[in-house]
């Protein structure tokens, strides 16, 4: 998006309040997420149930300046409004426009079941043949749609889109928006099959979506579909693929066989499949089909599905307490679902299993037809024992073959404790979502440690943004992901980034990358600190190495011209400013522009460090870094021919020095909340806390002594709690004996005694309430990560960095 807020207007006709030649790039529509607040506007979306005007007054608290709203709210100075008739309306106009202005190809894809995982594995795919936008999570609706249109950008050349429908009509207005070039239907199914008279209303509601495309891709192995595709598409290019051999694309092997053989028209593909479930070998012939119709060869095609990663989607698998696997597939329950998690129960070779199953909602059938037909599929994979929650499915009890109990809720089964009797069995905990099945997931899930470092992804997220909005709109971002991203996991970390587009990842080491892209990262990742053994490896997963001497440009280069690498490959020059650590000095700037000539290198980014930029009384020095960069590097564009991305400035040297941004910064340590400068700290999410429980309360009596070698001796009856961590877990033992403090029900209290390796001990006289469980921070708020470092005499980074990775990290998005 690059809009005036006059274009907006005028092509949604709204009326402007304000400044109409501000621009627009982005459109916020959840107040708790702001992006960077420069060039953003943000619309209150009204639905039925919310009205998001109640949140016009956090967004504009975050900084945003331009409002889209059905009303204006005069108390809110300096701001510009785009009054709207309707917000939603707006919304679909402005996507329809953004569509129909861009030059892609796009898929569209809708059906019942399969579109978010199809979608997810197109673009693993297809992103490195084209430039490719695709919808984020399952944004498919009338709202999530048209937000997902709006990330088209001039570059693209791909889209790829869900989209989604529950009611009657409601396709035609998606359609209206977005009329794909490639049709794609899924498998039809139950869900949503409530609100339509039949089954065939339901799906000629779906096909509404490719009345404007040239091809359609869809599965007829249902022989309504079928009969409807070629009914009113017969003069598009249909390709229908399924089980069936009257299909164009189908699966001529046995599915058991070791190797998958699937016919497309007249060419047999024939790869090696892990997973063998129906659902996930359909998708794998719509996925075929799709590439093919890409032109996509089918060498790629097979060393693309070979490299596909697994999509999280609604079931995951749990280690339970007794030895159990808790299968949980708590999100929705229709009769499809309910078919693809009994084939997961499939891979797990446990003998005995249970399932919890509650009444299914919202499927518009005969109940008894309905219930007859669910207990022949429980049935078939003879469950020891079967868990019924609901009034309706408990009716039919008699049904089910296994040894069978019913409740009316989740709670009364809870209370029963005849879940947390069961041993070495897998359990599935298939359920609507208004019976809140989760619950049963806490109770059976194996709680290995109360010990965990909880990162906050939205936290890093506000922490990046809010950098962001220090800057230029243009100016690029790379995260600093080396040492695990500081000791919070690095994968983890890199993911949530690269969903947020983040520009550019850094690492120290090539294996640190290489890992990443095995764990299907695709972002550009730069390595620091190439070593000359993994040259191959740099090369061979697409990694882009620091180049910061001649030796180091050398070697690279030969092994560049060994791979037989024919275009220009990307590198990072490193030029020495003052760290005088690593880096091109001003006198080697010659013979380096001379090195450069003539090889198949290209000069991705200049940059330099700063060696001082936290350090306020180091201000004259870093000016000086910062003017020998820009003398040294524009020297070096000058003289190689083309304008290379320049960057510069890390965490500090964002807040304190934003006029030398370059093209590029580098953020680390400020996504986490950390902040040298107290006045931006206060703007800064912590990310990280440290917790754990308190294991044991013991009155010890006056002159009594805790812990090893009797360091510390009571002086009174004092209270002392002990707590599972200790310097194995990355606690250093000079905090032990009254150094350093953690917090209990919000009241610093002070380590005594020497901290042991997996033990420490607690004054905890002076909490109040104090129990047995009770949570303790080690650090995150009270007390914070810096004062925390203070006690260990370090600094914020050598704290995480030091965190064993015992210590369980969890992640949240709170």
């Amino acid at each position: 998006m690059n809009y005036t807020v006059n274009e907006i207007a005028q092509i949604t006709n709204s009326n402007i309040i304000g400044d109409e030649e501000l621009i627009i790039k982005n459109i916020a529509f959840d107040s708790r997420i702001i992006y960077a607040t420069k060039n953003t506007a943000f619309i209150a979306i009204n639905t039925k149930k919310n009205s998001g005007e109640k949140f016009i007054e956090s967004a504009i608290d975050r900084g945003i300046k331009i409002i889209i709203s059905e009303h204006q709210y005069p108390q809110f100075k300096n701001i510009t409004w785009i009054i709207v008739e309707n917000s939603v309306d707006f919304l679909q106009k402005l996507a329809k426009y953004h569509f129909e202005h861009s030059d892609l190809k796009s898929i569209g894809i809708t059906g019942s079941n399969g579109k978010t995982i199809l979608k997810e594995w197109l673009y693993q795919c297809l992103w490195n043949e084209f430039p490719t936008v695709k919808s984020p999570k399952s944004f498919n609706s009338q709202i999530g749609l048209p937000l997902s249109l709006l990330q088209i950008n001039q570059n693209h050349q791909l889209g790829i889109f869900e989209v989604g429908i529950s009611m009657p009509n409601e396709m035609q207005v998606l359609e209206n928006i977005f009329h794909p070039q490639i049709g794609l239907l899924t498998h039809i199914g139950t869900a949503h099959a409530a609100n339509f008279e039949s089954e065939e209303d339901l799906i000629d509601e779906k096909i509404k979506l490719f009345k404007d495309s040239e091809v359609v891709i869809y599965n007829s192995d249902n022989i309504l579909v079928d009969n409807k595709i070629k009914e009113i598409y017969s003069s598009k290019k249909l390709i229908s693929y399924g089980f069936q051999e009257k299909n164009d694309v189908f699966i001529k092997t046995n599915i058991k066989d070791e190797n998958i053989v699937v016919k497309y028209f007249d060419e047999e593909i024939n790869f090696p499949v892990n997973q063998r479930d129906e659902a996930t070998l359909t998708n794998a012939l719509a996925l075929i089909t799709v590439l093919k119709e890409l032109n996509i060869t089918t060498d790629k095609i097979i060393e693309k599905i070979n490299a596909l990663k697994a999509v999280e989607m609604r079931l995951e698998a749990i280690e339970g307490i007794k030895n159990n696997i808790i299968i949980n597939d708590s999100f929705n329950l229709d009769l499809d679902s309910l078919k693809t998690a009994l084939q997961f129960l499939n891979e797990y070779k446990k003998s005995k299993k249970s399932l919890v199953l509650t009444d299914i909602i919202g499927v518009n059938t005969n109940s008894e037809e309905l219930y007859e037909e669910v207990s022949e599929l429980v049935n078939e994979q003879k469950f020891d024992s079967v868990f019924l929650i609901g009034e309706e499915i408990s009716k039919f009890r008699t049904l089910f073959k296994s040894n069978t109990f019913t409740f009316i809720n989740t709670q009364e089964l809870i209370e029963s404790k005849h879940l947390t009797e069961i041993e070495n069995q897998i359990i599935l905990l298939k359920g609507a979502r208004k019976f809140e099945i989760e619950k049963l997931k806490d109770l059976l899930e194996l709680r290995k440690h109360d010990t965990v470092l909880e990162i906050n992804l939205n936290a890093i997220l506000h922490n990046i943004n809010y950098h962001k909005s220090l800057l230029k709109p243009s100016t690029k971002m790379m995260a600093m992901v080396k040492a695990n991203a500081y000791g919070l996991g690095s994968y983890e970390i890199s993911e949530f980034l690269q969903h947020h587009h983040i520009d550019y990842l850094g690492v120290a080491f090539a294996d640190e990358g290489v890992e990443l892209r095995k764990k299907g990262i695709t972002t550009p990742i730069v390595v620091m600190n190439p070593e000359q053994h993994s040259y191959d490896a740099i090369i061979q997963y697409n990694l882009e190495p620091e180049i910061y001497s001649f030796r180091v440009l050398e070697l690279f280069y030969e092994a560049v011209q060994k791979s037989g690498y024919d275009k220009k490959y990307p590198i990072h020059i490193k030029l020495e400013t003052g760290m005088h650590r690593l880096g091109f000095k001003e006198y080697e700037l010659d013979q380096l522009i001379q090195s450069l000539q003539n090889k198949n290198l290209r000069v991705q980014s200049i940059f330099s460090h700063l060696s001082s930029s936290d350090v306020p009384s180091e201000r004259e020095f870093t000016l000086k870094q910062l003017e020998t960069f820009n003398k040294n590097s524009n020297y070096l564009i000058e003289n190689i021919g083309y304008q290379p991305l320049r960057h510069i400035l890390n965490s500090s040297g964002i807040t304190n020095y934003t006029d030398y941004q370059c093209d590029m910064v580098r953020i680390g340590i400020g996504m986490l909340g950390e902040s040298p400068n107290a006045e931006i700290q206060k703007q800064l999410h912590s990310s990280v806390s440290f917790k754990t429980v308190i294991s044991q309360i013991s009155m010890v009596e006056n002159g009594e002594s805790v812990g090893y070698s009797r360091k510390y001796k009571t002086s009174h009856l004092t209270k002392i709690a002990t707590i599972p961590v200790g310097y194995a877990d990355g606690i250093p033992r000079l905090i032990g004996n009254q150094v350093g403090n953690v917090g209990i029900n919000k009241t610093l209290a002070p380590i005594i005694g020497n901290i042991c390796m997996d033990m420490m001990m607690i004054n905890v006289d002076e909490v109040p309430n104090v129990k047995e469980g009770d949570k303790v921070t080690i650090f995150n708020a009270k007390p914070s990560l810096k004062e925390f470092a203070g006690y260990c005499k370090t600094i914020t980074y050598e704290v995480l960095t030091s965190i064993s990775p015992r210590v369980k990290r969890i992640y949240v998005k709170d």
